[in-house]
């Protein structure tokens, strides 16, 4: 029997389907189509893959089958290793599956023709983050600048491809991991109908990959960073970032929301150096980048094109430094509090947009002075000039255009409608043109061909429906990322130590009742509906320990933020801790330009604080050195008899001694660090912790938490 072209391409799943399952046995190499029989498989990934798919024409039928890489679920921080290893080929079909537990969820490494269809690498691996609801810490900073020695792969995803051309990623779920999918010189993918949201680092990650298309994707709050209401940081955490000479890609009706940035281009080090190339000319048409901490769209020393998307209340709908020949084209701004933000931008096209009720709509400028160690401003010409601003419709904004020292900018045929300030101009300006709209209408801006893409034929409506939860204070970041509102949580309203506390209880629908307290002596309800908010009165004298203890009772299923799933109508315990011994700390800061210590030095500043978490770039007084300084921490703490988990933050260089005896040291100096010891309380102690300031970002923190 002859089979014809389509048939031979699907020969591998059809034969993959018509064949017995198999059994999974721990570490397999499979090299032609195979079934593995459903079932969950504690599946450790040691020195080698749970499983390996190696050679060319395979289907792996992974329908009905969860790999599992811990029986820990408890501690993300912890996995390890590599779920399902592809290891170069070409025509390879991984379909169905539940990959989780893993360091790395799915690795392609050199295959042609990849399709990655109806998994979910879910629940990997993901770091513990240390930044608080008043204070974010350092240590959760996130750099992805550097990836040509595959330094990615180290940082964890539920899928890593490299060197992966050709092929499709559909209907696949990576959701509470670090990272989603994260591709490095991948190139001509179609990635559509796929769901990669509520990690705390990015959705999806380009590096060095081009001509791929990304479409009717969910892709919302990938974050970190974020405490509404005291801080908007972001760390490097994103929906979409997009390094390195990622060029001509198509991404479209993607939902890209509540992420530190939506999208975060940078054209990379290579540029940076050089001032040549770009992650240019890729075309973003009908995305959502709405409601980022940080930037809805970061496009910087790149050329691209954005037509016909929303963005929403973000601190920047647009940051461009640097982006040149750059057109926004009938894009949605509003509620942002600047709009498009350019820095020594050239030659951007803000055509037939909208802007209503950002605070600031434009703003271009150049600076004075640029950094002497970059390359790029020594190669290329970094002046902020030639900006069209035409067609676009100005509503309830404070100021439509502001520029600073920023020449040929033509403002012409746009609508102005409370609009407090028109135009805002400082330095030089020369070229500046004007020309309301003759007919009090927008002048019309048609999208070029080549500006517009189609839906793809069975593409989900990826975004989020009219009415649903939104905006950013629906963003919720604890100790391992963004709440997912699909359990029952508390958190509050306000401050961690405000008294009496106050206490959302979120989560799906469902009822509410106590079925514990510590060190409460009132709460002003004992059930009630998700929604509530309960108020808490500690006990005089445990303000800073107490706890409350709640359990939920839902009509539908849930999955908790573990991966397990519990049934509709099954109780569920939840609540809230507060455990932050008072503690007066005594600080001196003494000029130390090495280590060991110099006994003779004296103190140059001091001061007190109870609570030992300090974080600066410029010191906060004039007399604390910047640099080469130690910082002296002594307390008397007093602890109920027990074991406690001592932690510190440090950067650069920490000692704690407790009693006279060094219980932990963390010497090398570095950017911050976390360090943990164990260890005994019987009462009263002394405190001693010496910290070494060499230079940079300065942190300082000690934590002391029970351990349970």
């Amino acid at each position: 029997m002859r089979l014809t072209l389509p048939l031979l391409l699907l020969a591998p799943a059809l034969l993959a389907a018509q064949q017995p399952a198999v059994p999974y046995t721990p570490g397999m190499v499979v090299t032609t189509s195979t079934r593995i029989a459903p079932g969950s498989y504690l599946a450790p990934s040691g020195d080698r893959p749970a499983l390996t798919v190696r050679g060319s024409d395979i289907t792996l039928d992974l329908r009905g089958v969860e790999l599992v890489g811990t029986a820990d679920r408890l501690r993300p921080d912890t996995f390890t290793g590599t779920g399902v290893a592809i290891d170069g080929g070409s025509n390879v079909v991984i379909r169905g599956g539940t990959i989780r537990g893993y360091r790395v969820g799915v690795h392609a490494t050199a295959v042609r023709g990849l399709r990655l269809l109806d998994l979910d690498a879910s629940h990997g691996y993901k770091p513990r983050l240390m930044s608080g609801i008043e204070k974010e810490s350092l240590v959760d900073w996130m750099s992805f600048h550097q990836n040509d020695a595959n330094e990615w792969l180290a940082k964890g995803s539920g899928i890593y491809l490299d060197g992966v051309t050709g092929g499709e990623i559909k209907g696949v779920t990576v959701r509470q991991g670090l990272n989603g999918l994260l591709m490095t010189r991948s190139d001509s993918l179609r990635i559509w109908n796929s769901n990669f949201s509520y990690n705390s680092g990015l959705g999806i990650g380009m590096y060095r990959s081009s001509h791929n298309t990304v479409m009717h994707n969910r892709i919302d709050y990938n974050v970190r960073g974020y405490s509404h209401g005291f801080y908007n940081r972001g760390q490097d955490s994103a929906g979409l970032l997009m390094y390195e000479q990622s060029c001509r890609n198509v991404v479209a009706y993607n939902s890209v929301t509540h992420s530190g940035d939506g999208l975060f281009i940078w054209a990379g080090q290579s540029t940076m150096d050089t001032g040549e190339g770009g992650v240019n000319d890729n075309l973003f048409v009908g995305n959502d980048f709405s409601h980022a901490p940080t930037n809805g769209i970061e496009n910087t020393f790149s050329r691209n094109v954005f037509v016909d998307n929303r963005v929403e209340e973000n601190w920047h709908g647009v940051w461009g430094g640097y982006s040149y020949e750059t057109v926004f084209l009938g894009n949605r701004f509003a509620r942002n509090d600047e709009a498009i933000t350019i820095e020594h931008g050239q030659e951007i096209r803000i055509l037939g947009n909208s802007f209503d009720g950002d605070t600031t709509a434009i703003r271009l400028w150049q600076n004075p002075s640029e950094p002497a160690d970059w390359g790029y401003p020594q190669h290329r010409d970094t002046r902020s000039h030639d900006t069209v601003i035409l067609g676009n419709r100005f509503t309830d904004n404070q100021v439509a255009v502001q520029a600073t020292d920023s020449r040929e900018i033509r403002i012409a045929g746009n609508t102005f409608r409370n609009v407090d300030t028109l135009t805002k101009t400082k330095g030089d300006t020369t070229g500046w043109v004007f020309v309301p709209s003759a007919t009090g209408r927008p002048a019309p801006v048609p999208i070029p061909p080549a500006y517009r893409v189609m839906p793809l034929r069975g593409g989900i409506h990826a975004m989020i429906p009219d009415g649903a939860r939104r905006g950013r204070e629906t963003i919720i970041v604890d100790e391992w990322g963004p709440y997912d509102w699909q359990e029952p949580k508390l958190w509050p309203v306000g401050r961690s130590d405000a008294v009496p506390q106050r206490l959302r209880v979120l989560g799906p629908a469902g009822s509410w009742r106590v079925v514990g307290l510590q060190g409460v002596v009132s709460l002003s309800a004992e059930s009630g509906r998700v929604g509530d908010t309960l108020t808490v009165v500690p006990t005089g004298g445990r303000e800073d320990d107490w706890s409350v203890m709640l359990e939920y009772v839902g009509p539908k299923p849930i999955v908790n933020r573990w991966g397990e799933p519990v049934p509709a109508n099954q109780p569920v315990q939840f609540g809230w801790t507060r455990f932050e011994p008072k503690i007066d700390w005594h600080l001196t800061f003494t000029p130390a330009p090495e280590v060991p210590f110099d006994s003779a030095a004296r103190p140059v500043a001091a001061m007190d604080t109870t609570r030992l978490d300090l974080t600066w770039y410029r010191p906060p007084r004039p007399e604390i050195p910047q640099a080469d300084v130690r910082t002296t921490a002594r307390a008397t703490v007093t602890l109920a008899p027990g074991r406690y988990l001592i932690r510190t933050i440090a950067d650069d260089a920490v000692w704690v001694s407790i009693d006279g005896r060094v219980v932990l040291e963390d010497p090398i100096p570095g950017e911050s660090r976390v360090k943990e010891v164990e260890w005994t309380a019987t009462g009263t102690h002394e405190f001693v912790v010496q910290h070494w300031q060499k230079g940079g970002w300065y942190e300082l923190r000690l934590d002391i938490e029970r351990v349970r």
